[in-house]
């Protein structure tokens, strides 16, 4: 029976040779069937070729620092990848020679969080053929696939301002698109990167679009309004103008059905909630909306009342599960607290029993926090949730010596307490966890692969200006960063602080975990692997192999996926923060594995701009 979701699922895809999607398929599996490359001969795997973007900022020139954490689609033997500038590029993908190049123009000198930009999403009818690009300034445009144009039809002559009509009352607030949009038929599904550090701002509303003319189709009201269920979970008229829960990361389609599957974040502020409280739905929810109307399905929320920005940052995986000898379609969502959350597509309905469980209240004036929280009874975490003093790093003296300076004074406890006034230890740290990389899930097997980083935060609450929107803001106590690390970017935590798990999403178990990454410093010191923090995601194919970057060590890697034996690792120009994709190339027949390497984001020194393709000798 297993090998009947395989076919079924390999049939789903637009095609098996290419990758359309930014997960190869709408629903984000991140698996291809092909097998070319495989267990066998992983290990004479080579760089077919480099092709260099250009575009890469390590924040001397212009006020924000670059991150290429971009995935390429492969369609009809044309590949097109995104930079951080927002710049879409079309390549021939057998050789990386460039076919032609957009530039949106991003204004540089304007001062962004990171320069990020995901990828394109492809649409097609009949002889038309388009990708839409957002850019970090709030700009969707449609753009001939042929030429690299703008599609006059579109918009004002190919383009759309995503501001006009949802940022008007702030002006001065950023409002972009990170990921790629969703298209279910002849529309366009769009989130949108929405400030957090402020209570009101933009609108995160998702938003539905036709995709020849650009006009408004429908409107989900990620805040629910007056009237609308749910709003009952703001006090009073705090929904209003809410900042915050929105979706910057990728959504999943289940184009039979007509479902659009919505990660939702954190609401704003996110780590003081006084002037919202209640649960303030949907924050932090998987939102299931028809795709055609755009009305809720169902939703289930991950956490109540988020206090530390853990907000849902991957996209959802659409899955299938046995249960009782049958086959149920379902939703893996993966979150920054280490939680895999395993629903039925359908219904939203756990399929493993969820328990609400009493948290620590927050002890800031003002703050009412919420008093459970849900915890799924399967699959078990995959990341640290927990932190006490005997866990302490002891990798180097001097390490250890620069951690007790930073969390002398702090207080631990179990997750969700909430961040006080005293310097706190938090696990996962505001970045999980797992974060935008998500996971790749096999049909084959039923496993679902994971890569988390065991890094913590170090926080305290302190007092804003008397008059202030909000009364407290977060203070770090790690120079530059809020991570719970030593100046070298090395966790204060025991090993390991990188690992790639494979959990079987049927019996909610895991099926084995290894640790992912290396700090080459301490193994010339003669340490064991001590895994490294990641952010980026993996593949997983029908050659039986898991690849993945996403390590701060400029490494990319394939692990078997029954054993998670490591099987191949080789140097990148600077640490591949995005995640692989693999194509048949239509003239050559030979299979390719590609991977953005920028390095750079906030996790390294050294900036590239390379995009990288491997292929057997």
């Amino acid at each position: 029976m297993r090998k009947l979701i395989v076919l079924s699922f390999v049939l789903s895809l637009a095609s098996a040779q290419d990758w359309p999607h930014y997960g190869n398929d709408p629903g984000g599996s991140r698996y291809s069937p092909l097998d070319q490359i495989n267990r066998s001969n992983v290990g004479r795997l080579h760089t077919a070729w480099t092709y260099h973007t250009g575009d890469v900022s390590d924040g001397v020139k212009y006020p924000s620092r670059s991150a290429f954490e971009a995935t390429p689609l492969v369609v009809d033997g044309v590949m097109y990848v995104t930079t951080p500038f927002s710049r879409l590029i079309a390549l021939d993908p057998e050789t990386g020679k460039e076919l032609w190049a957009f530039d949106p123009h991003l204004n540089k000198d304007r001062s962004y969080n990171l320069f990020i930009n995901r990828g394109a999403a492809y649409w097609s009818s009949g002889k038309e053929k388009r990708l839409f690009l957002g850019t970090l300034d709030g700009r969707l445009f449609a753009i001939d696939a042929a030429t690299g144009r703008p599609a006059p039809g579109f918009g004002d002559n190919g383009w759309l301002d995503l501001r006009r009509g949802w940022a008007d009352d702030f002006p001065g607030a950023g409002y972009g698109l990170t990921s790629p949009v969703v298209v279910y038929k002849n529309l366009v599904i769009t989130g949108a990167l929405v400030r957090d550090g402020e209570p009101q701002g933009p609108s995160g509303d998702i938003r539905a679009l036709d995709a020849r003319t650009g006009k408004l189709v429908w409107r989900f009201h990620v805040v629910p309004h007056k009237g609308e269920a749910g709003n009952e979970t703001w006090e009073g008229e705090s929904w209003k103008n809410r900042g915050g829960t929105n979706a910057w990361s990728m959504m999943s389609l289940d184009a039979e059905r007509g479902m659009v599957f919505v990660p939702l974040t954190s609401p704003a502020y996110d780590y003081w909630g006084g002037d919202r409280k209640g649960q303030n739905l949907f924050s932090d929810a998987v939102v299931a909306l028809d795709a055609a109307t755009g009305k809720r399905l169902w939703h289930f929320q991950t956490i109540h009342h988020d206090l530390w920005d853990w907000d849902l940052p991957a996209q959802p995986n659409l899955v299938t599960v046995w249960r009782g000898g049958k086959q149920i379609p379902a939703v893996a969502q993966v979150t920054k607290t280490g939680f895999v959350f395993v629903l039925d597509r359908l219904t939203g309905k756990p399929l493993f029993d969820v328990e609400e469980r009493p948290v620590p209240a927050s002890k800031v004036p003002g703050e009412q926090s919420w008093p459970t929280q849900p915890f799924p009874v399967k699959p078990p975490p995959f990341a640290r949730q927990t932190f006490a003093f005997d866990e302490l790093t002891d990798v180097t003296p001097e390490s250890r010596a620069e951690c007790l300076k930073l969390a002398e004074g702090a207080v631990t406890g179990p997750m969700f307490r909430p961040i006080g006034l005293e310097w706190t230890v938090m696990f996962p740290s505001n970045n999980g966890g797992a974060n935008w990389g998500g996971a790749s899930f096999d049909p084959a097997s039923g496993l679902l692969f994971v890569n988390a980083m065991d890094v913590g935060s170090i926080f305290r609450a302190v007092p804003r200006p008397e008059g202030s929107l909000i009364p407290y803001r977060l203070q770090s106590r790690s120079v530059g960063s809020s991570h719970f690390w030593d100046s070298k970017r090395l966790p204060c935590v025991k090993p390991p602080w990188g690992t790639l798990t494979a959990v079987d999403l049927s019996r909610g178990e895991f099926r084995w975990r290894s640790t992912l990454g290396v700090v080459d410093e301490l193994v010339e010191r003669g340490a064991p692997p001590t895994g490294a923090p990641n952010l980026g995601g993996s593949m997983v194919t029908g050659g039986g192999l898991v690849f993945i970057g996403a390590t701060n060590d400029s490494r990319f890697r394939a692990f078997d996926k029954e054993t998670g034996k490591e099987l191949w690792v080789t140097r990148l120009p600077a640490s591949g923060h995005a995640t692989p994709m693999t194509f048949l190339g239509k003239k050559t027949g030979k299979q390719f594995v590609v991977i953005a390497a920028g390095g750079g984001n906030k996790y390294n020194s050294t900036y590239s701009d390379a995009l990288v393709a491997f292929g057997l000798r």
